[in-house]
C-alpha cells in the first residue's frame, strides 16, 4: 500500500509463498498493482483475489486498493479475470490468510480515479519531505515519519496545514534520518521521534527552524547563460 510495504517486500514475499500468491504495490513498488493484474490476465488466470497489506503507519486506505482494481478492470481489453477484494486491509503478514476469507467481488460500479476534492492543489503552508532512502529507512525513518504524523494531529493540523510526502533518497544519506521543509529550504538531519516534537511546536507552527539537527544548505547559482 505504501513505500514501507515497499521496503519490507521480503516479509510479504514470505507470507505469500505458502498460497502460491505474488506480490505488486500500489506506489513506489514493483511491479504495480496494473501491471501484475496484466501479467496474470494474460497468463489466463479466472480469479484473482486481491489483499491488501499495511505494515507501517501511513498509506492510503482500502478504498484505493478497490479504485485501482475497479480501474485497471474497466479499462481491460480482452480477457478480464474476476476480481474479489479483501473487505478490510492485514495489518501483518500474519493476518493475510485470515484476511482473505472476507473477500468482496469488484463489480465496475466502483468510485473512479477522479473526484472534486482532488482537482486543486492543497493549500498547505509547508510540505515536509521525509526520505525513505535505503539508509534512512535501515536508521528509523519509518518511525521518524509516525511521530511526525502524530504530532501534526495533536496539534490539529491536516493535509491543508503540512503536507507530508515520503520520497526516495534526499542526499546526505550519512546524516540520515533526512527530512526538508518546503518552501523553506530548511533541512534536518538524524531525526529521530523526539526531535519531531521541536520541528513541529518550533519550526511548522512557529515559524522558526530548529538549530539543533538543521543542516547547511548552499544553494547552486545557474550557470550564466549567453543571449543570442
Amino acid at each position: 500500500m505504501s513505500v514501507t510495504e515497499a521496503d519490507r517486500r521480503a516479509e510479504l514475499l514470505a507470507a505469500a509463498v505458502p498460497s502460491g500468491a505474488t506480490t505488486a504495490f500500489l506506489q513506489q513498488g514493483e511491479p504495480s498493482l496494473s501491471a501484475e493484474l496484466t501479467r496474470l490476465a494474460d497468463a489466463g488466470a479466472q480469479a484473482v483475489v486481491l489483499i491488501g497489506v499495511r505494515l507501517g503507519a501511513s498509506g492510503p486506505g482500502h478504498s484505493w486498493l478497490r479504485r485501482i482494481a475497479a480501474y485497471w478492470w474497466r479499462e481491460r481489453t480482452g480477457h478480464r479475470p474476476a476480481l474479489l477484494v479483501a473487505t478490510r486491509l492485514a495489518e501483518s503478514a500474519d493476518a493475510v490468510a485470515e484476511v482473505a476469507t472476507t473477500v468482496k467481488p469488484i463489480t465496475g460500479e466502483e468510485p473512479g480515479l477522479t473526484s472534486p476534492a482532488w482537482e486543486e492543489v492543497t493549500t498547505h503552508r509547508h510540505q515536509v519531505m521525509v526520505c525513505r532512502g535505503p539508509r534512512c529507512t535501515a536508521k528509523g525513518a519509518d518511525d521518524t515519519q509516525v511521530a511526525l504524523i502524530r504530532r501534526l494531529t495533536e496539534h490539529g493540523l491536516g493535509d491543508d496545514d503540512v503536507l507530508v510526502t515520503q520520497t526516495g533518497c534526499q542526499f546526505p544519506c550519512n546524516q540520515a534520518p533526512v527530512i526538508s521543509v518546503q518552501p523553506d529550504d530548511v533541512w534536518y538531519g538524524h531525526v529521530d521521534p523526539a526531535t519531531i516534537g521541536a520541528i513541529v511546536a518550533d519550526h511548522l507552527i512557529g515559524g522558526r527552524p530548529i538549530t539543533t539537527h538543521r543542516l547547511p544548505r548552499h544553494r547552486k547559482e545557474p550557470a550564466n547563460r549567453s543571449e543570442d
